[in-house]
């Protein structure tokens, strides 16, 4: 099996300094492809004067994450695809277990175990050992609950997760464009759990795979700023509004929104006004959209049983339970 590895990249000259050989070496006979969203730096110069086997693939502007693969990923041929960040540093033997896992399961979406570059021992934010939604759409993962972070002492292993980080995940062109790729409206972040929350619907299945392992930088290309804020929230709530069952649409949104407003409050006591402006930004342009959104629903296609936990929040804030073996 020959995997196409696409990296995603908008002004990442550093970061592919640093990562893009160690790819390169562990990555031997697989194909590597560099998706440029239009940089501005010396990123596309870089690799094409060190590294002529990497495929460059040119986007004539900043399409984000979403849709910067979606364009991208029509020119890559492999049938199996691997997404991955270019602020990723991958292992030795990283693909073995993925591919023997993918030789027997061709239909499974994959993520490998996601730690933390400068933190070897423990988990990363964004993915850990793979991820989670509550009732109302608050993420969490395996090793990962809001700012809590777990040591990886191999207490996750090889499991049926709800959706893979976009730091890293491996599936099918067949899925991808069966599913009609990331939503493009969500520009970054979340739009691979709204991907594998379709993919859910639609049957296919989501695995971690505990003995290939990587290293992520996280935030390196947005940074954890009032613009991330928006995009996380406003993203949360178009995910939710495509993908929740119609019998609890309304009751769910209408509970986030409050829990919404309480974590906004949050900002304010803590002196972010710009996070807190973020929230209610989201909410605008959520509502400015919504009767858009609910026309391109598929109620055919929608189940009921993506969450384990009622609410992640409450666990977290309210029972105290940090930690994912604790829920």
């Amino acid at each position: 099996m020959r995997i196409g590895i696409v990296v995603i990249n908008w002004n990442g000259f550093e970061l592919l300094k640093k990562y893009l050989k160690v790819l390169i070496q562990n990555s031997v006979d697989h194909n590597i492809y560099l998706i440029d969203n239009n940089s501005e730096d010396e990123s596309v110069s870089y690799v094409r004067n060190n590294y002529s086997e990497v495929n460059i693939i040119n986007l004539d502007k900043n399409y984000g994450f979403a849709e910067g693969y979606n364009r991208g990923i029509l020119k890559v041929k492999e049938e199996i695809i691997c997404i991955i960040n270019n602020d990723v540093e991958v292992t030795k033997d990283w693909l073995k277990p993925i591919v023997k896992k993918l030789n027997n399961s061709p239909d499974l979406i994959i993520q490998p175990k996601i730690l933390d570059i400068n933190k070897k021992s423990h988990f990363e934010y964004a993915g850990a050992a793979g991820g989670y939604i509550d009732k109302y759409g608050y993420p969490y993962c395996r090793g990962r609950i809001f700012e809590t972070i777990e040591e990886d002492k191999n207490q996750y292993k090889d499991e049926e997760i709800f959706w893979s980080s976009g730091a890293c995940m491996f599936l099918s062109k067949k899925i991808f464009n069966e599913l009609g790729g990331f939503d493009k409206s969500f520009f970054a972040h979340m739009e691979e759990i709204d991907f594998c929350w379709r993919a859910f619907n639609h049957g296919y299945k989501t695995h971690l795979v505990s003995s290939s392992k990587i290293y992520h930088l996280g935030a390196a290309t947005i940074k954890k700023d009032s613009k991330k804020t928006f995009l996380n929230y406003r993203n949360s709530l178009l995910m939710l509004t495509k993908n929740l069952p119609l019998k609890s649409l309304l009751s769910t949104l209408l509970i986030r929104l409050i829990m919404d407003i309480l974590s906004s409050l949050r900002f304010i006591f803590s002196g972010k006004i710009y996070h807190f402006m973020s929230i209610y930004k989201a909410h605008f342009h959520y509502y400015l959209v919504l009767r858009s959104l609910l026309s391109k629903r598929n109620n055919g296609k929608i189940k009921s049983n993506y969450f384990k936990i009622n609410s992640i929040v409450y666990k977290y804030f309210v029972q105290g339970k940090k930690k994912f073996f604790q829920l």
